[in-house]
């Protein structure tokens, strides 16, 4: 594990310095009170806490690089309203079945050529069925033996299938909780938020890092993502990666018509995270193709340090790489390596 940076100085909490009530502390006891008054703080001193925070733990100027591959692209029998993938709405998505093992690793052989450290495979299932692991534990060695970090997001997960995924060397396993319990009844009604915290909690029994977040930009109120990020917050251990994504509505699927997110709500959202869970890394998932370089970049300031690369996020668009080469050279922005996130287990 990676002791805590401050300005690239190696640092501890609790030493000379380390002030401000212990910011930076790893907390699993905050209180809705305390989330929403983060909130409530002008911008500027919102973002310059979670700043501080970010130095305490990561180098400021690193940012972690994942790629996100469709290997089971549609055909999904759930109803999660942001979804093109479902098979209950028409977005003239066409379904695949399961891509070849030598295809996915082609695919992650050119992720990590193009500076990707995280390979994450998607699939669109409601879970996956018991003969399509020898496949996709192939898919994860492949990986692995590629010297990166490797990443499933396959659906609902029994104990016995997150223990064979952990034998397989997978190294995280993303299954977000996406909104509040309160507004989750709203968006999907084919399962229940009992039903993902109980994949997630075989997912951390057997010893996976758990990428968990969430949409924001759904409909949902402030005091929706102040629940959801404090749900987050109060897991038995903080996710390890938590993804922000900014909803990307889709012609045809129920949320398509949702109006803008301000763009300041979704910086604080950000922000806000970065405070709760000081250790995780906390990716600017989807929605990036619409966000300017500014835009980011206040994201990055507010404690982002990760992004997915690539043409695509599973069937949505991402910018192009060369593009955010381009802003991270502008920016003095460097990637981090594989295994270097402090809260990776």
């Amino acid at each position: 594990m990676l002791e805590p940076t401050m300005d690239n100085r190696r640092y501890r909490p609790g030493e000379t310095g380390h002030q401000d009530n212990l910011d930076g502390e790893v907390r699993n006891d905050w209180v809705l009170d305390e989330v929403g008054s983060l909130f409530d703080l002008p911008f500027n001193d919102l973002l310059f806490k979670a700043q501080k925070i970010h130095r305490i733990w990561f180098n400021p100027n690193k940012v972690q690089m994942s790629t996100l591959l469709s290997i089971k692209t549609g055909g999904c029998p759930e109803d999660c309203g942001y979804c093109s993938q479902s098979i209950k709405f028409d977005t003239g998505l066409d379904a695949s079945s399961l891509m070849k093992v030598e295809e996915v690793l082609r695919a992650a052989r050119q992720a990590k050529e193009g500076g990707a450290s995280r390979f994450c495979m998607g699939a669109a299932w409601r879970n996956p069925k018991d003969r399509d692991m020898g496949a996709i534990c192939a898919m994860i060695e492949g990986v692995n033996s590629l010297g990166m970090e490797s990443c499933a997001t396959l659906g609902m997960l029994t104990a016995d299938q997150a223990k064979q995924l952990k034998t397989a060397g997978l190294n995280y396993y993303n299954h977000n909780i996406d909104t509040s319990r309160r507004y989750y009844k709203e968006i999907i009604s084919t399962r229940t938020m009992d039903d993902r915290i109980e994949t997630l909690d075989h997912v951390r029994g057997a010893g996976l890092n758990v990428c968990c977040g969430g949409i924001i930009g759904m409909g949902e109120s402030r005091d929706d993502r102040i629940d959801m990020l404090h749900a987050l917050a109060t897991m038995p251990s903080h996710p390890q990666s938590v993804p922000i994504n900014r909803l990307v509505r889709v012609e045809g699927t129920p949320l398509s018509g949702s109006n803008d997110l301000d763009s300041f709500d979704f910086v604080k959202t950000i922000a806000v995270a970065r405070i709760l869970m000081p250790k995780s890394v906390v990716r600017l998932s989807a929605g990036r193709e619409d966000m300017n370089e500014e835009f980011q970049a206040l994201c990055f300031v507010a404690g982002a340090n990760s992004i997915f690369i690539g043409e695509e996020l599973l069937t949505t668009p991402n910018p192009e790489l060369a593009q955010d080469r381009d802003m991270f050279a502008r920016l003095g922005i460097e990637p981090m390596m594989a295994h270097e996130c402090p809260a990776e287990i």
